[in-house]
């Protein structure tokens, strides 16, 4: 075998040990496990990291109205050349466009900004229950779905009790909720009520935003040492085997290529266990805001 037939081969099961898994959501459709968020990337620098993203196998791009970055996204989506129906788009609509019919107009100019048809989910950004339209938001969502403008529907930050109240009154569940989780804040009654009902959870902030000594904790130091790996790909792993759905943010390349690493190793159920066990459960692990707080 020439060094270059050895080489192509050693890439391709570099890729088929990192080929990131699909989850099937309630609406019919599926989303890749691991994707990249886009959470406070300069929108000057949006397009140059998705397109990098891209480039190193990302096929899910998390970004939001309010990010300001939806044109780099588009931009590097457009110029990829990566079909369509390979790429899975996410945007969410912001507090102030949940009212009367403004959720049509947000999520067109949405579409605009990204030069697609359709987004593949597209999420009440915040319940914000000050204002009292995430309801009215969640029934507009319903109609845009049906409209075809979004292939599924979703609520980030959402809790039990807003929850509960959208399927009360409106029968149909969100196909996932986005919130902040990680181990020092697993906010598992949520996470219990969505998985119960087939509502998939998607981690946000899922490295704790580096505002607390997450890869300092004896827990994941040990299994990054045990199995070689970085703490961050050994926290991305206890997602993954959480059954989270989770897209870091980075803005190096080589740190976008390390957290597809994390296909091709196992963590064991005590390493796990250890890493769910750093989560105080009394809510003092919070590093963002309260849903109820954001309006």
């Amino acid at each position: 075998m020439t060094e270059h037939h050895a080489d192509h081969r050693a890439d391709a099961e570099a890729n088929r040990l990192n080929e990131i898994p699909r989850i099937p959501l309630n609406s019919g459709y599926d989303i890749p496990q691991l994707g990249y968020g886009v959470f406070k990337v300069d929108p000057a620098e949006t397009e140059r990291l998705v397109t990098e993203a891209l480039d190193v196998g990302y096929r899910h791009i998390d970004t939001a109205a309010i990010y300001g970055n939806e044109e780099g996204v588009g931009r590097a989506i457009a110029a990829s050349g990566i079909p369509r129906d390979e790429l899975f788009v996410t945007t969410k609509l912001w507090n102030d466009r949940q009212s009367g019919d403004q959720p049509r107009p947000a999520l067109e100019e949405s579409l605009h900004k990204l030069g697609l048809a359709h987004v593949d989910l597209y999420l009440v950004h915040w319940p914000s229950p000050a204002n009292g339209h995430y309801l009215n938001a969640w029934t507009q969502l319903v109609t845009l779905n049906e409209a075809g403008l979004t292939r599924s529907i979703g609520v980030s930050n959402h809790l039990v009790e807003q929850l509960e109240r959208i399927e009360a009154e409106t029968g149909t569940l969100p196909a996932v909720n986005q919130i902040e989780l990680h181990p020092a804040h697993q906010q598992r009654e949520v996470v219990e009520w969505s998985t119960s009902r087939g509502v998939r959870i998607e981690a946000w902030g899922p490295l704790g935003q580096g505002k607390y000594d997450l890869f300092g904790a004896s827990a994941v130091h040990d299994a990054a040492t045990a199995h070689e790996r970085s703490p961050a790909q050994v926290v991305l792993r206890w997602h993954l085997q959480k059954g989270n759905i989770v897209f870091p943010k980075t803005v190096s390349r080589e740190r976008l290529v390390e957290n597809l690493r994390v296909f091709d190793f196992e963590l064991s159920d005590a390493e796990v266990d250890a890493i769910s066990a750093l989560d105080p459960g009394d809510g003092s692990g919070r590093v963002g805001a309260h849903p109820n707080d954001v309006n």
